[in-house]
């Protein structure tokens, strides 16, 4: 039977906390994932040590390391804090003008420099005090991620996303090849004999050509030669600026804002390739938490510049640069 005396000692404040430095491992990052003082995280710690007769967490070189009892309880907490988050808070109201919030968003690098910028734009006109942290880790993680709360939003095209999380299309890419600027071998047209024989740079997450965001290339039968597989896009145009001979297929929006920058250029794929989606995700667990939807309805609205019909002005822009 328990102690309600010892119950009273466990307030939700201390569970909060225990699971931000289960996620976080860091009394830093943990004290401005919960928006406290680093101080009164070591205070909260301490009293969790107490409750617990056990360190938690002990230093190590990759930061604040829990122990094998606070890797037991993790399950516990993450639910109880989770269950807090959807059952009891998702039922107050969210005002994103007076809100502390942070928003934790999976996104590529990409998603970095194309799409949070504007997304920024919104959050400084409509939720001053919040604040924005983006994470970036392999397609298989994301769904714990989204569960346990740790992130609310994944963006981008995920191929290989749970088929138990929420999707909504934002709008469609179009896939274009990028080559340095110094490359005098391809000329206005790539030929597919020159697209398959070339080498070619390859963003995936995982760092696995075969998990590729320009996968489709192989779904259409071009045996192309893949020299490298990033999970990095900004990564792209360095490598092609210092390896002429090195090619790339990437989003159009990536492609435009590297060709600003006089490192490369962009021509068309010598094989129509048809756009695909970027979406965003969430986990049923959050779907009706009025912060998680407040957000996921920004974005939506955001990305109402990049509909479909943008696909199609990009693709018809570019054959007229490439005609030029």
């Amino acid at each position: 039977m328990s102690n309600p005396t010892r119950l009273g000692q466990l307030d939700l404040n201390l569970l909060t906390l225990f699971d931000a430095l289960l996620r976080e491992q860091s009394v830093t990052r943990a004290a401005e994932a919960v928006g406290v003082t680093q101080s009164a995280v070591s205070h909260a710690l301490n009293r969790l040590r107490d409750f617990f007769d056990d360190p938690l967490f002990v230093k190590a070189p990759e930061g604040m390391v829990p122990t094998r009892k606070a890797e037991a309880l993790k399950p516990a907490v993450v639910d109880i804090v989770a269950a807090i988050r959807q059952r009891i808070l998702s039922e107050a109201a969210f005002d994103p003008a007076t809100s502390h919030r942070i928003f934790t968003l999976c996104m590529t690098d990409m998603g970095e420099l194309v799409f949070l910028p504007p997304l920024l734009n919104q959050f400084r006109a409509l939720a001053p005090r919040c604040r924005v942290r983006t994470l970036q880790v392999p397609s298989e993680q994301i769904e714990g991620l989204l569960s346990s709360g740790e992130a609310d939003l994944a963006l981008g095209s995920i191929r290989t996303a749970p088929e138990g999380l929420y999707r909504q299309r934002l709008f469609m890419h179009l896939l274009v090849t990028i080559v340095s600027a110094r490359n005098r071998q391809v000329g206005e047209q790539l030929t597919l004999q020159q697209f398959e024989q070339m080498p070619h740079v390859a963003v995936s997450l995982a760092g696995r050509p075969g998990d590729a965001y320009d996968s489709a290339l192989e779904e259409q039968g071009i045996k192309r030669t893949i020299f490298l597989a990033t999970p990095h896009f900004l990564t792209v145009p360095l490598l092609l600026e210092q390896q002429p001979d090195l090619i790339a297929t990437v989003p159009l929006e990536l492609a435009n804002v590297f060709q600003r920058y006089g490192t490369v250029r962009v021509v068309q794929p010598p094989v129509e390739l048809a756009p695909y989606a970027l979406n965003q995700h969430w986990h049923p667990r959050f779907h009706h938490d009025p912060a998680v939807v407040w957000i996921r309805e920004l974005v939506k609205k955001t990305f109402e510049g990049y509909p479909d019909h943008a696909a199609r002005k990009g693709e018809a822009q570019l054959r007229q640069d490439v005609r030029r």
